[in-house]
């Protein structure tokens, strides 16, 4: 038995994560990936892209404090290979290449700007190869802080693939109008849906897991419908204060947590499901994993 340590960093617009994984190799048999540890900074940097435009000093230097302690880390666990990922703040920032330049600099950590379909295509890589099955149809639903993907499975293969500018940070902007955008993917999921009808939702990103851990349902068991409606209405009616210290939820969550259950009852309603899958996979597990099957294949 051999084991070896891939590290990913998720760069995303209310967070960013440190996952170390342990892969477990074996002759003749398939890798096995546990996650390690992991480490998350909640470093809000679609604050500053989606209303300012521009990643500020403040947070860069926050990121590149992060970046130099994420890299002590990996060399503790002896991490062999890494990718640091960034997703839509850093892409839509005017400065994003000149503070990914800057980051480089002082923590010597290369970081990736990736768009949605390459996001997507990583987060598909994960375990959800596993969750579905060869004669379903499935729409895999995404949510950040920043962008929403959608993604349709059919015959056991991704099928196509869209990327939305309706993630949850964004939403906190009252400046910002998202209703073409969410009718633009309204109509694109109902499009979808007549192709691939009877869709088996699944549902990832960090605040469809919280809602998941609060239900303490069981690990691949669904959620309904009417249970997110419920814990939308429920969350609606709490102050944000009330949200941290009864709901038990990280002040970055407690805001952000409401647009996200929006965006998924929407999307829910639009596929015309009832139930959603929390298979508690994201962009660190594919990364992970892409990256180890490019170095090992």
């Amino acid at each position: 038995m051999k084991i070896k340590k891939y590290a990913a960093i998720d760069i995303g617009s209310n967070g960013v994560r440190l996952l170390v994984s342990n892969v477990i190799l074996e002759s003749g048999k398939e890798p096995i990936f546990r996650k390690s540890a992991l480490v998350r900074v909640p470093i809000r940097l679609g604050a500053n892209s989606f209303k300012k435009g521009a990643i500020s000093d403040k947070n860069t230097a926050r990121m590149s404090k992060a970046m130099k302690a994420f890299k002590l880390l990996m060399e503790v666990h002896g991490v062999e290979k890494y990718r640091a990922c960034a997703t839509s703040a850093m892409r839509e920032a005017t400065n994003g290449k000149e503070v990914i330049a800057k980051i480089k600099k002082e923590s010597d950590v290369q970081i990736d700007i990736i768009d949605g379909k390459t996001e997507a295509a990583i987060i598909a890589s994960t375990d959800l190869y596993e969750i579905i099955e060869g004669q379903k149809n499935y729409l895999y639903i995404d949510v950040g802080g920043g962008s929403t993907e959608f993604t349709f499975f059919s015959n056991g293969k991704m099928i196509e693939s869209k990327s939305f500018k309706m993630g949850t940070v964004r939403a906190l902007d009252s400046n910002q109008d998202l209703s073409e955008i969410r009718n633009i993917a309204k109509k694109w999921i109902k499009e979808g849906i007549l192709k691939y009808p009877n869709c088996t939702i699944i549902g990832s990103g960090g605040n469809i897991n919280k809602i998941f851990k609060l239900s303490a349902t069981q690990l691949g068991k669904p959620l309904s419908l009417a249970y997110l409606k419920k814990e939308f209405k429920k969350l609606k009616e709490l102050t944000y204060n009330q949200r941290i210290r009864e709901m038990g939820l990280n002040p970055d969550r407690a805001d952000v947590i409401i647009p996200a259950l929006k965006i998924y009852i929407s999307a829910m309603k639009w596929a015309k499901a009832k139930k959603i899958i929390v298979p508690k996979i994201g962009l660190a597990d594919g990364i992970i994993k892409t990256l180890f099957f490019e170095h090992e294949s």
